[in-house]
């Protein structure tokens, strides 16, 4: 076995992972959308576009889902950009998807903006804006910020520190469940510990960076509110606050046991051999750390709003579990396997089988709660292609298969690993001496030690063995280490990217949330106002063209309605008398009366009441002198 020199290419594979890791983060990240809305304005009152003849005493806008409020959640600005809704968002008759505010008296005619900005049931910040008009439509001198709000310094700072709390989580998860469940003597290697306090440390940097980021992540302030003790209160008091508080005591208890537990202590054992007062008591001291962490997600991201929520957040907190298991494991074996320390312990084979257990069974986890949770977020085989967070996922399962693939390969080194009788310790030269010695490990037959000269052969203390017989079972047991190594490597970069496509997820749109929003903007997008032109023609000159009649906003209720009379020419014309009605002859309604009035170049009327949906006929009676006029019909779809 040849030793590795610091500059050779063996020495610079881990670079070589490192640096293929951050080109795929960067690719996922750099080439993704912003994070799309996670709920949808569903209805307001008054409409977006609409006329209305006298100022309204509130303003109501209703959701999918239910919604919170941070400070100025909704504003009304008058033409002038003034605000005229003198007091903050309530929900309106206690409804929790709704927001309403009540309006100053005395407001004049003109074009008014509502702006709004509120949380969706699963944390995330939604944001638009609409116009309605008093009287007749003005200009405005309001300025409305369009955009996604994590697509602001704000929001990619937020997004970055969500990655790197997954991160640490699932290094601090896999590393304590290796030590606890596969390898206690781990502990001893320096390594290993600085992956776990690694881990440790990265979720609460994170964590405490998410708890300073939520209050402009929320209000879309500057990033210098983020040190705003009085917004930090009243951010650390909702739910995501809570969670990310909750999230900062369970990283000081586990600080606790990685402190105080020899578990997860430098063993002082020369062999390694597990502590005395190990036992099931801290395994289960563990997982209920480990759990209460990923409750902290499951109770303020997807699963907290959507269908079978109290199914559906254990779910999640056991996906989170299942991955952090699998995933920082896996990177702590290969830190098991590559250690070189001068008072390292060689892995045993046995370790190496109870990980590959504990892996399979947290990848069963996995899968099963991700079919769960693919169910519950896509609801629909059509819309695993036709969203963002369908595509997304295709892409997930995509990579875990091929995770599985070369976990297979994992497995089957694992297998060979625990046939051989004795494994090789890797090369420890020291100055007096330039051979190797190969420890025994528990299971191990054969003499107690033997060595390994320059070549990387091995050899009893007496004499050469096996020669003329093939690799010797230290070699052989070396090769399939080797193997293994690779395996487990590239099976861990491969879970780093599963693990980049999960935190995406969490930051994109469930389908089911997007087939609702896209109900609600279809609705929204519907012309604010239904126009038919019908012409006329009475048979003499001068006495024929078109009558364009608008209906606004066209739906149930009460509409605002405006006929302009064309000439032949298509210049406007004036008419001594203009009658419309409107009649639904499938249900037998009708005629109803508009009772347009003469505006002095146009007709019209501001409260036409339709009582149902539907095709309504046009009656339209146009007189043009005192003995000529003519009844037109044109139809109507109300919704």
């Amino acid at each position: 076995m040849h030793t590795r020199s610091p500059g050779s290419p063996l020495a610079r594979k881990p670079l070589t992972v490192l640096v293929l890791v951050a080109s795929v983060l960067a690719l996922l990240f750099g080439g993704a959308a912003p994070a799309l809305a996670h709920t949808a304005l569903s209805g307001s009152d008054p409409a977006d576009g609409s006329v209305l003849e006298t100022p309204p005493r509130q303003v109501t806008l209703t959701f999918t889902e239910s919604v919170s409020f941070p400070d100025a959640a909704l504003r009304v600005l008058s033409p002038a950009n003034e605000r005229v809704n003198p007091r903050p968002a309530q929900h309106a008759d206690g409804k929790g998807n709704t927001a309403r505010v009540e309006l100053s008296d005395g407001l004049p005619e003109g074009t008014y903006t509502v702006a709004w900005r509120v949380i969706s049931a699963d944390g995330h910040p939604i944001s638009g804006a609409f116009t309605f008009s008093i009287g007749k439509p003005s200009g405005t001198a309001v300025t409305v910020a369009t955009g996604s709000p994590d697509d602001t310094a704000v929001g990619r700072l937020y997004g970055f520190f969500r990655y790197v709390a997954y991160s640490g989580l699932a290094l601090l998860v896999g590393a304590a469940a290796f030590i606890l469940v596969c390898w206690p003597a781990a502990a001893a290697l320096r390594p290993v510990r600085r992956l776990l306090v690694g881990g440790w440390a990265s979720l609460a940097v994170a964590t405490v960076a998410l708890l300073l980021l939520r209050g402009p992540y929320e209000t879309a302030g500057p990033l210098t509110s983020a040190f705003d003790l009085t917004q930090l209160g009243r951010t650390s008091t909702a739910k995501p606050g809570v969670a990310l508080t909750a999230r900062l005591v369970l990283l000081l208890a586990a600080a606790a046991v990685m402190r105080w537990h020899p578990a997860v202590r430098p063993a002082r054992d020369d062999d390694g051999s597990q502590p005395p007062d190990f036992g099931v008591r801290v395994r289960l001291a563990g997982a209920v750390l480990a759990l209460g962490l990923a409750f902290t997600w499951a109770t303020a991201e997807h699963a907290s709003a959507g269908p079978q929520v109290p199914l559906a957040m254990p779910v999640a907190a056991l996906h989170l579990v299942a991955m952090g298991v699998w995933l920082g494991g896996l990177i702590t074996l290969v830190i098991a396997l590559r250690d070189r320390g001068p008072h390292s312990h060689p892995l045993p084979a046995p370790a190496v089988g109870l990980f590959s257990t504990l892996a399979f069974r947290a990848v069963v986890v996995l899968v099963g709660t991700g079919v769960y949770q693919s169910w519950r977020q896509v609801g629909s085989w059509e819309a695993l292609a036709t969203t963002s967070y369908g595509k997304t996922l295709v892409v997930k399962v995509a990579a875990v298969g091929l995770v599985l693939y070369v976990a297979s390969y994992s497995r089957r080194w694992t297998a060979r690993l625990l046939r051989e009788p004795v494994s090789a310790e890797e090369v420890r030269r020291t100055p007096e001496t330039e051979e190797v010695r190969v420890a025994q490990l528990v299971g191990a037959s054969g003499p107690p030690e033997a060595t390994v000269g320059r070549s990387g052969s091995a050899a009893p203390a007496e004499g050469r063995a096996g020669d003329g017989a093939g690799p010797s079972p230290v070699e052989e047991s070396e090769r399939h280490r080797r193997g293994l190594r690779r395996t487990v490597a590239a099976e861990a970069v491969l879970g780093v990217v599963v693990l980049a496509i999960t935190t995406l997820l969490t930051g994109t749109q469930p389908s089911r949330a997007a087939a609702a929003e896209s109900a609600s903007v279809a609705v929204g997008q519907e012309p604010q106002a239904k126009v038919v032109t019908v012409p006329f023609d009475m048979g003499r000159a001068n006495h024929r063209g078109q009558i364009q009649i608008t209906l606004a906003p066209g739906r149930v209720g009460e509409n605002t309605v405006e006929a302009v009379v064309f000439s032949a020419d298509g210049g406007l014309a004036t008419v001594p008398e203009l009658r419309l009605t409107l009649t639904q002859r499938e249900l037998g309604i009708g005629p109803l009366d508009a009772k347009l009035t003469n505006q002095k170049g146009y007709w019209a009327a501001y409260d036409l009441r339709v009582p149902m949906p539907g095709e309504w006929t046009l009656d339209i009676t146009v007189r043009t002198t005192e003995i000529d006029q003519v009844t037109v019909h044109g139809t109507v779809r109300i919704t």
